[in-house]
């Protein structure tokens, strides 16, 4: 495989991970919500923990994505492997002038 599609795998694979820790967050503080908080506060809790556990669960699996692709970027040489996604087109050699 070349840099290109490491580069789609890679940036596919992420996307996906994120997806499922989002999912999965979501799920786990909701049925925490259910078996613990539920009982405790009056019946119309879940009008404003639905959007609360939505949000939490946002902000959880983009700090738990970061934290694995900061350890990914510690044992893999991007460069080696992957291809730039943004590039300068506008490239001058020194001394020129522009156009």
């Amino acid at each position: 495989m070349n840099k290109k599609v490491n580069t789609l795998l890679f940036i596919l694979a992420a996307t996906l991970f994120n997806i499922i820790i989002a999912v999965a967050s979501f799920i786990l503080l909701l049925l925490f919500y259910a078996k613990f908080i539920n009982p405790i506060v009056p019946d119309g809790g879940l009008s404003w923990a639905f959007p609360l556990i939505f949000i939490a669960s946002i902000a959880i699996s983009i700090f738990v994505y970061r934290a694995v692709l900061k350890y990914f970027l510690t044992k893999v040489d991007m460069e080696k492997l992957f291809d730039p996604i943004f590039v300068k087109k506008n490239l001058r050699k020194p001394g020129s002038t522009p156009k």
